[in-house]
């Protein structure tokens, strides 16, 4: 780890206190020198440290810049990797080159932008800088592709609580892996696995999240007619998508380990979008109209066809539709 990145780790920890340059040095057995040095290229990145005479540096408290550091400032769970950029092309991409390289499980790879951010159904994820945040998780469990569902849904109960635990606002679920709050999209989640041929298991998981925090700049597209942002406008004071982040990847990971007895199931149901209303079924270029019944053990969803029918879904994607004035 390079002197910046330590100088960094120890500013966070102590966001909005001062840490003398001398104590700096001692602490990372460094001179003086580079610690001013590494200072002065976290500055230069526009980190907003404060250097007072006589009392040292301060990194703001309310610094917005995204950061393996500052991420980790959150942190209770042990043993994760972080890597963080400014933008990538997709976070889910780059860390499945990094799967493939042999990175372990409980690497994470996070960005404050996308140029190529996906969906589900090959639809893009609209990802502009300084609006969101955009990570994905990199998991080697021991499911079957069928219980790979198990990883989306628990991702989407982690970053409802997530949510409500840092901004205190209502989440609701729309079946399987889209986030609402006050009727409008602020997070998809993307699930994509590679298989072990021989076993039928999963060899990796990637899991990404893209939560819409501000709007951006110009507001959203036209063809988003559904997206929306947790916060009407950047909060003053908060960092917001490390405190999420944060909370996201703690929630997770205290699911992770007992995704067999599916502890965020009552959760999950609990904030349903789509039970007790009509919904519009998308299979490929079809649609048909049903009614949402319950969840199964399994989360498919019971349905009731417009024959009657009851049946139940595992894969696609739904909508819920429009109650008539």
């Amino acid at each position: 780890m390079q002197v910046k990145d330590r100088v960094l780790a120890a500013l966070e920890d102590q966001r909005g206190a001062y840490l003398s340059g001398q104590a700096l040095a001692e602490s990372l057995q460094v001179s003086r020198s580079a610690v001013w040095k590494a200072i002065r290229q976290l500055r230069e990145r526009g980190y907003p440290i404060q250097a007072v005479s006589n009392r040292g540096y301060c990194l703001a408290p309310d610094s917005a810049i995204l950061s393996a550091q500052s991420i980790a400032h959150y942190l209770t769970v042990p043993d994760l990797t972080l890597e963080v950029h400014e933008q990538v092309t997709s976070t889910n991409t780059l860390l499945r080159q990094r799967a493939e390289e042999g990175a372990a499980e409980g690497f994470v790879l996070a960005a404050a932008a996308q140029t190529q951010g996906r969906g589900r159904r090959d639809h893009l994820f609209f990802s502009p800088p300084d609006s969101g945040l955009y990570l994905s998780l990199l998991l080697r469990p021991s499911l079957s592709a069928r219980e790979a569902f198990l990883l989306t849904t628990c991702a989407a109960s982690a970053v409802a609580q997530a949510i409500e635990d840092c901004a205190g606002i209502e989440t609701q679920i729309k079946w399987v892996n889209d986030l609402f709050c006050g009727g409008k999209k602020v997070c998809g989640i993307l699930t994509e696995a590679a298989l072990d041929l021989e076993s039928g298991g999963l060899r990796y998981a990637i899991v990404g999240i893209g939560v819409n925090l501000f709007p951006p700049a110009g507001g959203f597209p036209a063809d988003l007619p559904e997206a929306g942002a947790l916060f009407p406008e950047r909060p003053q004071g908060l960092e917001a998508r490390s405190q999420l982040a944060g909370a996201i990847l703690n929630r997770f990971f205290s699911f992770y380990p007992h995704l067999a007895e599916k502890p965020f199931f009552e959760d999950y149901r609990r904030r349903s979008l789509v039970l007790g209303q009509e919904i519009t079924i998308l299979e490929g270029n079809k649609t048909r109209t049903a009614f949402a019944l319950d969840l199964e053990e399994d989360f498919s969803l019971r349905v009731r066809e417009a024959d009657g029918t009851i049946t139940t879904l595992s894969t696609g994607e739904v909508r819920v539709r429009p109650t008539a004035p």
